[in-house]
C-alpha cells in the first residue's frame, strides 16, 4: 500500500488534504483513483488508514480517514548517523538505505580523509538532493517520519553535536575485542539517542580517533574485516535496529 506524508494543519476533522507534488505523484504516476486506500503519516506518531475521495482543481486531493492508529514503525531510540563525506554517488546510497533501516538523522560530515570537498555554492545543492532522497526512502519503508539530512558540519562541529547524545559509538578499523562491542551494544536501552560516526574512505585519521575519544565516544569493531564506508554504516545500524527492536 502507497504510504505519504502531511503535516497536521492538511489533518482537518475526517479529512485529509494533501497538496503539490504528493498529488501529481498519486494521479499521474501511480494512477491512483477515488476509492483507492493509502496510508499517510503525519509526522507525530500517528498513521492513517485513507480511501481517495476525490481530486480537485488546483492540484488537491481530498482524502476520507478509515481509521488512526499510533505509529509503531520508528525505533525505540534515535540513532543520528555522522558520515564522512564519500565520493560520487555513495552518499545517495548511504542515505536511501540508513533511512530504510529506521535512521532518524543524518548528518554529512567533513573529515580530514575527505576526497569530498564541497563548496558553499555546491553543499546546498547537495543537501537538498540528499533528503529528497530521505524522503522517497521513508515512503516506500512506511516510516513514521521523514529523517532529516543536515546540512554539512565540520568535524569538530559534529563532535559537538554528538556530545548532546546518550551513546557514540565510533567503528574504527585498530579498535580491537568483539566482547567489549557487544558489552557496548547491548548496553544501549530504548529511548536513549545514539550516535554514529563513520569514516570516509581511507578512515579516520589517528587525531580525529583521538579527538572522538576524549569527546566520549566508544570505539568498537565491526569484525575482522575492513568494510567500505558505504557498508560500515549500514552495518551497524543493521545491528542496532536488530538490538533495540528485540528488547
Amino acid at each position: 500500500m502507497h504510504s505519504f506524508f502531511v503535516t497536521s494543519s492538511q489533518v482537518e476533522g475526517d479529512r485529509i488534504y494533501i497538496e503539490g507534488t504528493d498529488v501529481n505523484h498519486m494521479k499521474n504516476v501511480l494512477r491512483m483513483h477515488p476509492g483507492e486506500r493509502l496510508m499517510v503519516s503525519d509526522g507525530n506518531n500517528c498513521r492513517y488508514l485513507c480511501e481517495i475521495c476525490a481530486y480537485e482543481t488546483g492540484a488537491r486531493a481530498v482524502l476520507s480517514i478509515l481509521s488512526a492508529k499510533e505509529d509503531d514503525r520508528e525505533l525505540p531510540s534515535r540513532i543520528y548517523l555522522f558520515q564522512g563525506l564519500p565520493k560520487q554517488d555513495k552518499m545517495e546510497l548511504i542515505v536511501q538505505k540508513c533511512v530504510e533501516l529506521g535512521v532518524y538523522e543524518i548528518i554529512p560530515t567533513a573529515m580530514k580523509r575527505c576526497v569530498v570537498k564541497l563548496d558553499e555554492k555546491k553543499a546546498p545543492a547537495k543537501c537538498k538532493r540528499w533528503q529528497q532522497i530521505a524522503e522517497s526512502a521513508a515512503k516506500q519503508a512506511g516510516r513514521g517520519i521523514i529523517p532529516k539530512v543536515t546540512e554539512i558540519l565540520s568535524y569538530e562541529e559534529a563532535l559537538k553535536k554528538a556530545g548532546e547524545l546518550d551513546v557514540v559509538l565510533f567503528p574504527y578499523e585498530l579498535a580491537e575485542g568483539m566482547e567489549e562491542t557487544k558489552k557496548v551494544i547491548q548496553g544501549i536501552k530504548p529511548g536513549q539517542t545514539v550516535g554514529i560516526f563513520i569514516g570516509p574512505e581511507g578512515g579516520f585519521e589517528k587525531e580525529e580517533a583521538l579527538l572522538a575519544r576524549e569527546a566520549g565516544a566508544r570505539e568498537i569493531t565491526l569484525g575482522k574485516r575492513i568494510l567500505r564506508t558505504e557498508t560500515a554504516g549500514l552495518s551497524i545500524v543493521s545491528v542496532l535496529m536488530f538490538h533495540l527492536e528485540g528488547q
